[in-house]
């Protein structure tokens, strides 16, 4: 009897606490100064669906859908909003996660900020110039660079080769 009271007291207090990705608040959006002020209506006009989706939600395009996965050519990778350039193909790699994968972006040109958005802590990344929602880092790239993979959706992005 004693243990039914305790796994009912401890399972009442489980699901009586909040969580701490209930806490935490992205603060990225309230706090940044985009330099392209563009209202909700004219992002979804110069957008696809699923670049407004990626871009300006914080969606997440399906694995292996990317027309800029399997891109082996020289180039650069630029922001789908606002054209800033953000990877250079040198520093793509293949990570085998579904998405284009870089192990460092253009500098100065990704804003990173923390997001619990799935329960555990995430390095979100974004344009620095619209804001757009690109994608995360995590610390299981390449060793021999810079150990960061930038998973990055490929609909964020537009490649233009260089010559």
């Amino acid at each position: 009897m004693y243990k039914k009271i305790v796994s009912l007291c401890f399972l009442t207090l489980l699901i009586g606490c909040n969580g701490n990705s209930q806490e935490k608040k992205n603060n990225f959006k309230k706090n940044k100064i985009s330099k392209v002020k563009k209202t909700d209506a004219e992002w979804k006009a110069q957008l696809t669906p699923l670049q407004y989706e990626i871009l300006r939600k914080a969606g997440t395009e399906k694995a292996f859908t990317s027309d800029l996965l399997n891109i082996k050519e020289k180039g650069i990778y630029s922001c789908a909003a606002c054209d800033t350039p953000l990877f250079k193909s040198e520093h793509k790699f293949k990570s085998g996660t579904g998405w284009p994968s870089f192990d460092r972006p253009i500098k100065g040109n990704v804003a990173f900020d923390v997001e619990y958005k799935i329960g555990v802590k995430r390095t979100e990344e974004h344009c620095a110039i619209c804001g757009g929602h690109l994608g995360h880092v995590f610390n299981d790239g390449p060793k021999q660079t810079t150990g960061e993979r930038h998973c990055i959706n490929g609909a964020a992005l537009k490649f233009t080769p260089t010559k």
